[in-house]
């Protein structure tokens, strides 16, 4: 028996073991003995090597995985480092404690919560990019929250269930392009047809912030409230022109600007109106807030805790497990073990509700192995294309459903790319805002309920049609 030693094939029971084997590990030791989610990705990755090299695997394969899995996060990982930038100089100049000002004296208390879920949504559907609302205006609203008593994890899941509504509906979403472009369906159908499950978890999610949220800011926080909004006055430079850069964004999303040129025009801005706001500050100051971030010197300890924050080494935590679990999903791809599990499993189902639910599990099992937001669109379409169009499901249910259970689920895995940066930039862990992110846990929820009631599922038309 001749032996290929390049590419030896793997069995569905062994590429389903080693997959078990690996959740097994990064779930105990991120949720049972609180370890940071690096350590075990990094021994899952050693594990999977072991067994590379035990099922035949040379160095140079397992060298070639580990790379094509790291390129497809450069870019995403450049930005990261961007925006890490872009927070600290926005604080520097007054933009987010502005941004706190004003929402302190526009946002009811009694409503905050279901509040900032509607601004996050709202921006976040003009501008296309959860990340970027998640680091702007979602670090102002956290701030604003906090000063009020209600609970961080509670408001960072308001922010990050916004920010994904708005970043699945708008035109200018890279991953709602993805998912349509793998389905190959039109972009602005695709965006309508999404409201069937997008709308009910908005509504559900915003029910259940007006409901938990009501009462969550106490009466006896108005004190503090003032004290910090005192602070902020005192300490940096409050006025309406520090809406301008988000005015930027905006324009930028409108003309269609990618996301690192909007980002560097934004940084550029901020540092001017720095200088202008502050003549005497060095470049040296600067070129070391960028690097470090931002310290805040009020003398309140709130305050300071708040707006300390930003700079390139802030995000190299969440660039590190970046790094790690793209290898680990490059690894993955490089050895058929996701694909070996998923496509038998597709081309054997029955039923429009179980090839839907399947899809949906098959996002999320990507989410949970390789923690890549856009790989848990790409692998299960391509994996579930051909079951759906069997079936006679249009393009559209696929495309739909690639966003249901692979783009909203990123931001609950605390080893996942989006999960790691919204709990960075935050300061709140993934597993203590999941149970509020309502939006991302609902919209799974009511796309299997369609798959199952054909409530909104499209079908293929027929040639009469």
């Amino acid at each position: 028996m001749q032996k290929n030693s390049t590419a030896p094939t793997v069995k569905f029971g062994e590429a389903l073991l080693v997959l078990l084997v690996m959740l097994a590990i990064m779930g105990l030791g991120v949720i049972k003995f609180g370890l940071s989610p690096q350590t075990p990705v990094m021994l899952v990755i050693a594990l999977v090597i072991l067994w590379a090299r035990i099922r035949g695997h040379n160095w140079d394969s397992i060298h070639d995985g580990i790379i094509d899995g790291i390129k497809t996060g450069i870019v995403p990982i450049f930005i990261f480092l961007l925006i890490g930038a872009l927070i600290s100089v926005w604080i520097a100049a007054g933009i987010i404690p502005s941004m706190m000002v004003f929402g302190f004296h526009l946002i009811s208390a009694q409503w905050f919560v279901p509040s900032v879920f509607l601004v996050c949504a709202i921006i976040g559907t003009s501008i296309g990019s959860a990340f970027t609302i998640i680091s702007t205006i979602g670090i102002a609203l956290f701030g604003i929250g906090t000063t009020m008593g209600i609970n961080p994890a509670l408001i960072a899941g308001a922010i990050i269930s916004g920010a994904i509504f708005g970043d699945k509906t708008s035109p200018l979403s890279d991953s709602t392009n993805l998912a349509s472009a793998i389905a190959e369906s039109d972009l602005f159908d695709h965006i309508r047809n999404l409201m069937w499950s997008t709308i009910p978890a908005f509504v559900v999610s915003l029910g259940l912030y007006a409901v938990i949220g009501a009462g969550a800011a106490t009466e006896s926080h108005l004190g503090k409230i003032q004290t910090t909004l005192t602070v902020l006055n005192q300490n940096f430079s409050i006025s309406w022109w520090a809406v301008l850069p988000l005015l930027v964004m905006f324009v930028c999303a409108f003309m269609k600007i990618p996301a690192i040129p909007t980002l560097f025009l934004n940084i550029g801005l901020a540092i001017v109106m720095i200088f202008i706001e502050q003549p005497h500050t060095s470049l040296a100051k600067i070129a070391t807030m960028i690097e470090s971030g931002f310290v805040a010197k009020t003398g309140n300890q709130g305050v300071d805790q708040l707006l300390s924050r930003g700079g390139i080494s802030a995000m190299m935590s969440t660039v590190s497990l970046i790094l790690l679990t793209l290898a680990l999903g490059g690894l993955l791809m490089k050895f058929n073990l996701i694909q070996t599990v998923m496509i038998p499993l597709a081309n054997r189902l029955h039923g429009n509700g179980a090839t839907v639910t399947a899809a949906i599990l098959a996002g999320i099992g990507v989410n949970i192995f390789v923690g890549e937001q856009y790989l848990s669109v790409i692998l299960p379409g391509k994996a579930f294309k051909k079951t759906f169009n069997d079936r006679g499901l249009a393009n559209l249910a696929l495309s739909r459903v690639l966003e249901d259970g692979g783009t909203v689920i990123n931001y609950l895995i605390p080893w996942g790319v989006a999960g790691a940066f919204a709990a960075n930039t935050l300061g709140v862990p993934t597993l203590a805002y999941l149970p509020f992110c309502f939006f991302s846990l609902l919209s799974p929820v009511f796309s299997i309920i369609s798959g199952f009631t054909g409530w909104g599922l499209k079908h293929q038309k027929t040639v009469t049609d």
